[in-house]
């Protein structure tokens, strides 16, 4: 009885009220939509199966995981299909049955399909580093599935608790990622980077949601933006101080400027594979709770965040780009520290539709250019991790200078690679590079943010620069050969790495011969 009461309690400061039934009894049973759930319930399940068959394979047989962790994410993939209408709901209130904790919305699915195509594509380019570099293989392909569950979780989740839940179960096995290669002091200085100011982020975004549920009395996000419509005027200083904290812990996430500074060092300490899952899923992850908690709870604070968001895209993308255009070709790790400030200026394009957003009459209209940038950028900016893991296994400081004369031994890579590079950069081939960025760029201009599209107008021709050098040098002569000579002799290329090109180089080829699919979602309303 003291259960039920507590949990009758628990629903009420949640904003619901439990429904009564027969003989006074309080039913608080929930329906579950298992199908609803099931993307990144088939992750956290096939984490455990994993961590289990761990303990009865032999060393000779734990290659075997990491298979058996790509096709748990395949299924994982799969049953997106029978929720493409975008209409289910789970762990609604019992009396309020349109208040729900999950919602597997059109937003919900696509962010899904990314977070686990992205962790299918890390996967690919970890299975032959897993086995090379001796890396524990029952606890990587266990905290890969995890956090690809919580990632998967969090863009469908409704309350301010399952979002941060889901938010710390994507980062909590992110942070033994980072640190896995035992032993390593740059693999151990990252990790504890990422993990100190990451938890104090956290601490932050925690205190913020507390705030909030004082000034509102409700964790779901549809209850909290009907509360901050018309906030009591004593708590309203309260709500916004809330408002503002929440927002710290997935700028941190997204690596927006200031909160980047994290970023370089991960990534260079950090296997590659790992590197490559933190810049496209560890950002997907920042970027849908960004935009889950300003659009639906709260769309009231715009000129709360409005302003905060267009500064930091700003700041971002200038930061980002400026760091990228510093680097050294012939630095250790140059190629992996380019890429790591490349994506905090991609950062800042992903900001601005959301910045956008606040000015705008329909904010969900605005969102779908954010969604449709971080599509392209998913596919191209995991290709080039997944290339600089191929030149990593002949030139393990992964310098720029070390890309010269890839095309001689290489011509397939250093082409996918040019690709990949011309898209972030936004110039043909790369078609989608080009739309994508006109589509952000328009967004800030409909918003009325003309100062904002200028500095990304400024950014982008910053980025020319560095993007173009780097393309340059593949196609250059080895050094000490003279122009014309023979192709050395190609080493074998790993299969799942080669499909990881592949898979990558064709999605970016098709989304290239088909741009208006990014206008399709630039234009459609998501949320």
């Amino acid at each position: 009885m003291l259960t039920v009461l507590a949990a009758s309690a628990g629903s009420a400061a949640a904003g619901g009220t439990a429904t009564p039934a027969a003989g006074g009894v309080t039913s608080l049973v929930q329906s579950v939509d298992w199908l609803a759930i099931a993307p990144p319930t088939l992750a956290a399940v096939f984490a455990l199966i994993v961590l289990v068959a761990d303990l009865f394979l032999s060393e000779r047989r734990k290659p075997l995981l990491g298979w058996l962790s790509v096709v748990g994410l395949v299924l994982a993939g799969l049953s997106l299909l029978p929720l493409l209408k975008g209409d289910r709901t789970t762990f609604c209130l019992t009396a309020h049955p349109e208040v729900c904790s999950y919602e597997a919305d059109h937003f919900a699915i696509v962010v899904q399909l990314l977070v686990l195509g992205g962790a299918l594509l890390t996967a690919l380019l970890s299975v032959n580093p897993v086995k090379d570099e001796k890396l524990p293989g029952g606890e990587f392909w266990f905290l890969l599935l995890s956090s690809a569950a919580g990632a998967a979780l969090l863009p469908a989740s409704r309350d301010l608790a399952t979002l941060v839940i889901a938010l710390e179960v994507a980062s909590l096995p992110a942070f033994a990622l980072v640190g896995i290669r035992r032993g390593d002091r740059l693999s151990s200085e990252a990790a504890l980077k990422f993990f100190l100011s990451s938890v104090t982020a956290t601490a932050v975004m925690l205190l913020g949601v507390s705030f909030v549920y004082a000034a509102t009395g409700s964790l779901h996000l549809a209850q909290v933006a009907e509360a901050l419509t018309h906030p009591d005027p004593q708590l309203d200083v309260l709500a916004k101080a809330g408002v503002a904290l929440t927002l710290v812990g997935f700028a941190f996430k997204t690596a927006a400027a200031p909160f980047h500074f994290w970023v370089p060092d991960t990534y260079v300490g950090a296997p590659l594979p790992v590197a490559a899952y933190l810049s496209v899923v560890g950002k997907a992850v920042g970027f849908s709770g960004l935009i889950v908690v300003t659009v639906k709870a709260f769309p009231s604070y715009s000129e709360v965040w409005g302003p905060v968001l267009a500064v930091l895209a700003a700041l971002t993308m200038t930061v980002g780009n400026v760091a990228a255009l510093r680097q050294r070709p012939d630095r250790a790790h140059s190629a992996v520290r380019l890429l790591a400030w490349s994506s905090v200026g991609q950062a800042g394009y992903l900001l601005v539709p959301i910045a956008s957003a606040a000015y705008s009459d329909d904010a969900a209209h605005a969102i779908g250019s954010t969604v449709a940038y971080a599509l392209m950028y998913a596919a191209v900016n995991l290709g080039a991790f997944a290339v600089a893991a191929l030149v990593a296994r002949t030139h393990p400081g992964n310098r720029i200078a070390d890309y010269r004369g890839l095309y001689a031994a290489h011509p397939v890579y250093a082409l996918a690679l040019g690709f990949f590079l011309l898209c972030l950069a936004g110039l043909p081939p790369g078609i989608i590079g080009l739309f994508a960025k006109v589509t952000v760029f328009s967004a800030a201009v409909d918003a009325g943010l003309a100062w904002l599209a200028v500095v990304m107008a400024v950014n982008v021709v910053i980025a020319l620069y560095y993007y173009l050098q780097w393309t340059a040098v593949l196609f250059r002569a080895p050094e000490g050969a003279p122009e014309g000579e023979a192709r050395p002799a190609r080493p074998r290329i790993p299969a799942p790495l080669a499909t990881a090109v592949g898979l990558t180089a064709l999605v970016g080829i098709a989304l290239s011969g088909a741009p208006q699919l990014v206008l399709r979602f630039a234009s459609g309303a998501l949320l």
